[in-house]
């Protein structure tokens, strides 16, 4: 039996999973890390508490898995992909506290660009003008953070940090770098207009790979040789290798994607056009995105700032215990709107209330609002990319939740579908990293590994489908124009 070790940075933890090459997971292990919240709108992570995560979950799932580090073929990495971070590649310390996806720090900074830099951002990176990318996190931290800029001054998302810190390496793979806003979708290559407009030098960001090649070594000599963002690397891991094929990931926010092959779609519904992975040296393979801010959080934040649920698994039995939302609808926008919207000024709503309401239904409104998000951004995909979905490829900690799957097809229609393996992230970053030293000879091999676990079919009426999503997009206009 072969042996691959899979590191899966997240925002709100660190794993290590070791699987076989059938897929199955055979040793894991998993830490917490601190949200760092200076103020309002701001999310800090401490990348050397991520760095001491790391070590620690390598060290804790091999001994899970009865292992040892030399015994492992590859080891892949996914990660929580905008978030930045700064540091010294002399020192290996970083400058400040990295600047994590969901910050909105930068919301002002960016709406002092002239619409003329604004559209070639757009054009050459496929991606809104927002706070949620990587470029105006570093122009914040050069500004704020870096006394006396310095050719050893490393730029780069979690993955290059950590590849860094394992290997010595100064790379990224197209994933990550797609999400900058410095790369440029079609060349594959940092871009020198782009660089000039964020005040970045070239020589201060990484390396751009390809998603699944040998980056260098760990000091044991276990090569490192896969790297996803983490949605494309749930993409990989639903083997989603063709062109139409889609998943939705349930995390702390929502991520869907929908393959558009070798070709590079403009979306014109308020998408992102990214790099959905290029394995070795074949063909670089495109997505559409939709993303939601506030998923899984939105239930964290049940449980521990309303304190109407002890844990993110009661919610299924308190939302189970009425019959529908009782008129309340919850927009979870805390830190804006993102996929189709991109509303940086909007902030969150529960509306409908009347005294007959209980936290049931706000429990059941907040496990809606999951679901009538991820249909605005399937409702664009499908108008951008004109593939119409006939079902949806599932994975995250929410689909644990029946009544929130079940949900989900009666909201959109369409088919839900859970494989067996629901890690698919990590497994993602597995098969990518197996994939470059000869694990698995090729996607069509991978492919044989998926298994379906669960099915939920559309037992709604499209009436009550098309009334309820109507009062959704009620719901959605009352979070706009909030913050100035």
């Amino acid at each position: 039996m072969t042996y691959i070790g899979s590191l899966d940075q997240g925002t709100t933890s660190t794993r290590f999973i070791v699987f076989d090459d059938l897929g199955e997971i055979i040793g894991q292990s998993q830490v917490e890390h601190q949200q760092i919240l200076p103020q309002a709108g701001w999310v800090e992570h401490d990348a050397n508490e991520i760095w001491k995560n790391t070590v620690k979950v390598i060290e804790d799932g091999l001994k899970n898995a009865n292992l040892k580090m030399n015994e492992l073929s590859a080891i892949g990495i996914t990660n929580q992909r905008e978030t930045t971070v700064c540091w010294s590649r002399a020192t290996g310390a970083p400058v400040s506290n990295a600047i994590v996806w969901q910050d909105t720090r930068t919301a002002e900074y960016l709406n002092s660009f002239s619409d003329e830099n604004k559209a070639l951002i757009t054009s050459k990176t496929g991606t809104p003008i927002a706070p949620y990318f990587s470029a105006s996190k570093m122009n914040w931290i050069l500004k704020n953070k870096v006394a006396t800029p310095t050719d050893d001054l490393a730029f780069g998302t979690i993955d290059s940090w950590l590849l860094f810190k394992l290997t010595g390496v100064f790379a990224t793979d197209v994933t990550n770098a797609s999400r900058t806003q410095l790369m440029n979708l079609e060349t594959l290559d940092w871009d020198d207009q782009l660089l000039k407009i964020f005040e970045i030098k070239r020589e201060w960001l990484p390396e751009i790979k390809s998603s699944s090649e040998v980056y260098g070594k760990t000091v044991e000599g276990v090569p490192v040789s896969g790297i996803l963002g983490d949605q494309q690397a749930a993409m990989v891991g639903q083997t989603c290798f063709e062109k139409g094929e889609s998943k939705t990931t349930y995390g702390t926010g929502n991520f869907a994607l929908i393959s558009t092959g070798s070709e590079l779609v403009r979306s014109k519904h308020g998408l992102i056009s990214t790099v959905l992975f290029k394995l070795g040296s074949s063909q670089v393979q495109y997505a559409l995105e939709g993303s939601v801010a506030v998923t899984g959080s939105a239930i964290q934040w049940l449980r521990d700032q309303l304190g109407i649920i002890k844990s993110a698994a009661e919610v299924e039995a308190l939302a189970a215990s009425v019959p529908d939302n009782g008129g309340v609808y919850f927009v979870p926008a805390f830190s804006g709107l993102f996929a189709p919207y991109w509303r940086s000024d909007a902030r969150g709503v529960i509306v409908g209330l009347t005294r007959a309401n209980t936290k049931a239904h706000i429990a059941r409104a907040a496990l809606e609002a999951i679901c009538y998000q991820t249909k605005e951004v399937l409702d664009a995909m499908e108008a951008d990319s004109g593939i119409r979905l006939r079902e949806m490829r599932v994975d995250g900690g929410i689909t644990n939740n029946k009544l929130c799957m079940q949900m989900q097809s009666d909201i959109m229609g369409i088919d839900v579908v859970k494989p067996v393996i629901t890690e698919t992230t990590a497994l993602g970053a597995a098969f990518a990293a197996g994939l470059a030293v000869g694990v698995w000879k090729d996607t069509d091999q991978i492919k044989k590994i998926w298994k379906k676990e669960a099915t939920w079919n559309c037992q709604s009426s499209e009436q009550s489908r098309n009334s309820g999503f109507e009062m959704w997009r009620k719901a959605i206009t009352r979070t706009f124009d909030w913050v100035n």
